[in-house]
């Protein structure tokens, strides 16, 4: 056995092998000394494994001494090997298999190039770095053109550093399906509502204008786009919510748009997305 191969027990599976493949993908064993597949692919797992250095854990469960474990993981038959990332499994295979096909299947798991430049930009960001980080994330899209976290990561370095229109296109090429979607829409929604052309200075004058005259919805849709592009949510939907009440299709049902991107902005299931969610539906539908 060598340091990336460890036996794990019911006692420190929460902490060796959930918590541990947030970091790194852990390949679970699960054997027994009567099982003579078990045997046979054992050392091969565990060859593989300290020539990775690291690269994966491989976790061995004696299925014999952790009953728990076994049902907990539906485990009929033995050899049974999992693939952890994240927490959660990602591949699997039963029996014996032949050392071509296992080192295959831990090849698959392993951080590709651009994996790992991504991981070193988002460290650089992190510190503060951001010219290190940026060059960083464009290496990494050099190597993947669509690398989920190379996009998102050097789309947050750019927007930090203004430059919005590239920040856009890296956001809408962030594939679909993959975890950084939703914070990728997130900065989308933003950065369309910064876009709005809304100035802070001129808050005052669309108020002085809604005194005047209270139906003033061009006055009022220009507010509640200032509002979301500073950042005061709740205000926004407020004002858009009544150029909704009064006039749906204004701006091109402007302002229901509007009010979508900030659901985004916020989070789909935040409480105030859900309240003013339930708003915009009595409007639309009463």
């Amino acid at each position: 056995m060598n340091e990336w191969t460890i036996d794990v027990s019911e006692q420190d599976f929460e902490q060796t092998v959930v918590a541990r493949s947030h970091e790194v993908p852990v390949v679970i064993d699960f054997w027994a000394p009567w099982c003579g597949p078990c045997r046979a692919i054992g050392p091969v797992l565990e060859k593989v494994a300290e020539e990775q250095e690291g690269k994966f854990i491989l976790a061995k469960v004696n299925v014999d001494e952790n009953p728990a474990l076994s049902q907990a993981f539906a485990i009929r038959s033995i050899p049974a090997v999992k693939a952890v990332k994240n927490g959660a499994i990602v591949s699997e295979f039963l029996g014996a298999q032949p050392e071509p096909n296992i080192r295959q299947f831990i090849e698959q798991l392993l951080p590709s190039e651009a994996d790992v430049l991504a991981l070193e930009g988002g460290r650089l960001e992190e510190a503060g770095k951001l010219q290190g980080a940026e060059s960083i994330y464009r290496a990494a899209l050099s190597k993947a053109a669509n690398h989920p976290q190379a996009l998102l990561g050097l789309a947050r370095v750019l927007v930090q550093r203004e430059e919005d229109a590239e920040a856009l296109l890296l956001l809408s090429r962030v594939p679909l399906g993959t975890p950084e979607q939703a914070a990728a829409q997130q900065l989308t929604a933003q950065l369309r509502l910064k876009q709005s052309g809304a100035k802070a200075d001129d808050e005052k004058l669309y108020r002085a204008r809604l005194v005047e005259n209270a139906d003033d919805i061009e006055a009022r849709f220009e507010l509640g786009q200032l509002l979301a592009a500073v950042g005061r949510y709740e205000e926004a939907l407020n004002a858009l919510l009544l150029v909704v009440k009064k006039d749906r299709k204004f701006r091109d049902d402007g302002a229901r748009k509007a009010i979508l991107e900030i659901f985004d902005v916020v989070g789909q299931r935040s409480e105030l997305a859900e309240h003013y969610r339930g708003e915009l539906a009595k409007i639309l539908f009463s």
